[in-house]
């Protein structure tokens, strides 16, 4: 068993009201019973959250948007059990999902994990959105400075120099600063 896949059982345990259903949702082997899970009506969320989970690590894409929803809860621990399986997933749909709510001026409180799985997926969308998403964050007194950290560290790791400008306005803030040195010499020596 992998560690997210402990991870999310251990959580979901204390969540689920069926020991029986979650018990077998755990077990099962059938990739229909999980589908079926995901569209049944008044399935629980952590029913629907462990069929999508297994599911997407398979490489279903019948998960993908269950997995979406999830990626932008407001329970981060939903958020990084359904970044780890989308990036599992493969599907080709999950760049631009992940763009579109990372760049989501509503949902910036719940933005840290699409911005980091956009950073794991190193897609054509990742720089873009990485890019907005961090400028739009650097105005004065934003309180979503881990999520301009993440941009900041994930521009970095991507090492695009089209990152240069934003990288560069993020230098004088104070908790952003440290790391945008950190990004901007990766740029330069890549």
């Amino acid at each position: 068993m992998d560690e997210e896949f402990r991870s999310l059982t251990d959580r979901l345990v204390l969540e689920a009201e069926q020991p029986e259903v979650f018990h077998r949702l755990l077990a099962t082997e059938d990739d229909e019973e999980l589908a079926r899970a995901l569209v049944e009506r008044e399935r629980p969320l952590w029913a629907r959250e462990i069929a999508a989970f297994r599911l997407g690590c398979r490489g279903d894409r019948r998960a993908f948007e269950a997995l979406v929803l999830l990626l932008n809860h407001r329970d981060p621990e939903r958020c990084v059990s359904a970044a780890h399986a989308l990036l599992l997933l493969g599907d080709p749909r999950t760049p631009g999902a992940a763009a579109a709510l990372a760049t989501n001026s509503l949902r910036t409180a719940y933005a840290l994990h699409p911005v980091r799985l956009l950073t794991a997926l190193r897609a054509p969308q990742s720089v873009p959105a990485l890019v907005s998403t961090l400028h739009r964050l650097l105005v004065p007194g934003d309180p979503h400075w881990r999520v301009a950290l993440a941009c900041v560290e994930g521009l970095g790791s991507l090492g695009d120099v089209r990152a240069r400008p934003v990288l560069e306005a993020a230098l004088p803030h104070p908790r952003l600063g440290t790391a945008a040195e950190e990004a901007l010499r990766r740029l330069t020596a890549g």
